[in-house]
């Protein structure tokens, strides 16, 4: 877990600290990308479950595109809280609450019987999540200062496209291997496996993660000095109020792009199965692989622009640069549908960009706030921004059962993109040069 500084104050050429950081990196990343990694498998495999649960249980596209969609309105309407108040409790307290409760709620989705029951649960599943993602982001302000935050970023979001890599192989594998074990469906098995282990990780959490340098005992006193030095200097730099954070401009600038890369990002990870069934594949093995492979380079790509983005001292244009390509990319994946090789590459193309904008892209708002603005801040930003995790699936949905095809949907996600990524470019914050 190396993650190095840009040449600048302190920082420069230190060995000392870049050892620390990386001692620091190796103690903290691993169980949250661990934790993270489950978080988006329970998200993803309901894309893999479809291809099975959509006949058992008699769901249609629009449906299927809504209860999708759903988990966000849940997520976003208690994430606000969940975030204030992870700062006063820890982030150990709150991240054992957050993961007992989403693991026994996604592994009772092998319960759903009709569509009203898909309705609840998933709601359920993105109120009890509400506040992980931003948690554990605002949880990396305590470990990092804003010069080491975009390479450490780029790891701590490398879950996205590992859970939606594993997504695809483990979900097809389970749905083949275990339908009818036990007089249950393969897509229940995918839930009940997949949601159960969380708990399990839970009471890991519960034991091993320190909620600040402070509390960490592998840490000597020596080093906490030294990483709340570094934080203290840049203390003075953000916002700090929660009540400036709500009329802040630039605030709500960041959310409307984040909306815009979450669309994109979820309108692939519901459909990315659908798609390919589109494209004439049947076997739900081979669609699980090949739904895995436009993760496998997005996650090489977030770990390049995140190192060069801290390189370089620069967000904005990593961030959006990246995004526009993502947009033209899955414009090109919707208007080659018939020609599968060249809709495959553009797909991998955009989701490669999608996620590496998006891991640069919170290193802004987590460098602009600080303290309570940033618990507060974060959430908001992640709560307007996960509305287009609704918005997507549910479009698609839509539009799907009107056309039977998903390019019109797929289209109106790439001009969001070019939204985001001009809100992005747009957006000047006051920021060093890191």
């Amino acid at each position: 877990m190396t993650i190095t500084a840009a040449t600048s104050g302190v920082d420069e050429q230190d060995p000392r600290r870049d050892a620390l950081y990386r001692r620091v990196g190796w103690r903290i990343l691993p169980l949250l990308i661990l934790c993270y990694t489950f978080a988006y498998l329970d998200r993803v495999n309901i894309g893999f479950a479809k291809l099975q649960m959509q006949q058992d249980i008699g769901i249609s596209e629009s449906v299927y595109g809504l209860a999708a969609g759903i988990f966000f309105l849940g997520y976003v309407i208690f994430e606000v809280p969940s975030n204030l108040i992870l700062e006063k409790i820890g982030t150990r307290k709150t991240v054992f609450r957050i993961m007992i409760l989403w693991g026994l709620t996604s592994a009772a989705m092998m319960f759903v019987a009709d569509p009203v029951t898909f309705y609840v649960l998933r709601f359920l599943l993105g109120v009890f999540e509400a506040g992980f993602a931003p948690g554990i982001i605002f949880y990396l302000t305590y470990w990092y200062p804003p010069a080491r935050m975009a390479a450490a970023m780029s790891l701590l979001m490398l879950p996205g496209p590992i859970g939606s890599m594993l997504g695809g192989p483990v979900s097809s594998w389970t749905m083949t291997t275990f339908d009818g074990a036990g007089g249950l469906a393969g897509w229940q098995w995918v839930f009940a496996l997949e949601g159960l282990p969380c708990v399990v990780l839970a009471f890991v959490v519960w034991k091993t993660l320190a909620d600040t340098p402070r509390h960490a005992r592998w840490l000597s006193e020596e080093e906490k000095s030294i990483i709340e030095s570094d934080l203290a200097r840049d203390r003075d730099a953000g916002t700090h109020s929660f009540r400036k954070v709500l009329a802040d401009p630039r605030i709500y600038t960041m959310a409307i792009a984040y909306f815009c890369l979450i669309s994109g990002m979820y309108a692939v990870s519901f459909w990315l199965p659908t798609i390919f069934q589109e494209h004439g594949l049947s076997d739900t093995k081979e669609i699980g692989w090949y739904s895995a492979l436009p993760y496998l380079f997005a996650m090489i790509l977030m770990v390049l622009l995140g190192r060069s983005s801290d390189r370089r001292g620069e967000r904005r244009l990593h961030s959006s640069v990246t995004t526009l390509l993502g947009a033209v990319a899955l414009a090109v994946a919707a208007l080659t549908a018939s020609q599968f090789t060249v809709s495959l590459v553009a797909i991998v193309a955009a989701t490669a960009c999608m996620w590496a904008a998006y891991a640069v892209f919170w290193s802004m708002p987590s460098a602009y706030l600080k303290d309570t603005a940033a618990a507060g801040g974060i959430a908001l930003i992640n709560s307007i921004g996960l509305l287009g995790g609704f918005l997507s699936p549910t479009l698609i949905g839509y539009v799907k059962e009107a056309t039977s095809s998903t390019v019109v949907g797929l289209l109106s996600v790439a001009v969001l993109l070019v939204v985001g990524a001009v809100a992005i470019f747009a957006n000047r914050l006051p920021e060093r040069r890191l």
